[in-house]
């Protein structure tokens, strides 16, 4: 019978062990959540770099009280948030509609204002459309921690044989483990049921049961509690949102100049929204030698 303690090769197999442990990353250090109020998600990449949490210092953000037109999504949106912020029940929501009417810009306003009440209780997480298959790892990441989050996808949408809103589909339904109690998924879309609409005739038309085949790819934004459209702004409401720009920055320009070159601006752009407004005043601002204050 052979000492395996003293077989030759036990040496060289320790030194070829030793040598992989050096060789294998070490494993990612939990992130601290509690090192800012907004991070951004990175999945692990193929470069072999691990999945990280990146703290976001300062969110590119308008106070809630700036976004004109759209009182009625501001309320309910705020209200959905604070609740969460509070540790009560809330939804996940879609803001879907018009483009350039504030959707992003309310979601992280809707944000800033809660942790203005609760401070700190609620961090905001972006995650970006392509790394959407990578939900379940970024909440598992964020289960059973103190802390609540909104994790933020802007501008979702699904293209013919994409297959990651099966991942959304499983995070909102909740999955075997279940959507954790401390996360709340927000998401921004030009598109009613995230996925173009030649997409959904197709799938129409070529199935077997037309009706089973759609259902399942148009019920993912039913699994969204809290819907809410955007529309795109009338006249008066443009003059709102330009008028309030104009006196946060203190720009010295009657209303009747203001709404003459905000029309002409508008014209020029092929359309009337809040982000045609902000880049309207932009011009102005530059024009006028006004600089930006520091948010």
């Amino acid at each position: 019978m052979h000492d395996t303690a003293s077989h030759p090769l036990l040496p060289t197999l320790a030194r070829i062990a030793a040598a992989l442990e050096r060789l294998a990353p070490p494993p990612a250090a939990r992130p601290d959540l509690g090192a800012a109020d907004a991070f951004v998600w990175h999945p692990a990449g193929t470069n072999g770099m691990p999945a990280q949490l990146a703290p976001v210092k300062r969110v590119a953000a308008v106070g809630i009280g700036l976004l004109q037109g759209v009182d009625r999504q501001k309320d309910l949106l705020l209200e959905n948030t604070l609740r969460f912020a509070r540790g009560l029940p809330a939804n996940n929501a879609m803001l879907w509609g018009a483009r350039g009417m504030g959707k992003s810009s309310l979601v992280k306003a809707a944000h800033a204002a809660a942790n203005a009440e609760v401070p700190g209780a609620l961090a905001l997480i972006e995650i970006q459309r392509e790394d959407i298959r990578t939900l379940p790892e970024l909440l598992n990441v964020l289960r059973d921690n103190s802390r609540r989050f909104l994790v933020f996808c802007d501008d979702l949408s699904f293209e013919r044989e994409d297959q990651d809103y099966k991942a959304l589909k499983s995070v909102l339904d909740g999955g075997i483990e279940g959507r954790p109690a401390n996360v709340l998924f927000y998401a921004t879309s030009n598109r009613r049921h995230l996925m173009a609409r030649d997409m959904i005739e197709n799938e129409r038309s070529t199935a077997i049961n037309p009706g089973e085949a759609v259902e399942e790819k148009v019920s993912l934004s039913d699994r969204f509690g809290l819907w809410i459209g955007f529309h795109n702004a009338d006249q008066s409401t443009f003059f709102a949102m330009v008028e309030a720009y104009a006196a946060d920055l203190g720009l010295a320009v009657t209303p009747e100049e203001l709404h003459r070159q905000a029309v002409e601006w508008s014209v020029t752009r092929g359309g009337r929204s809040g982000r045609v407004a902000w880049q309207f005043i932009m011009d102005l601002a530059g024009r006028k030698g006004v600089a930006l204050p520091a948010r």
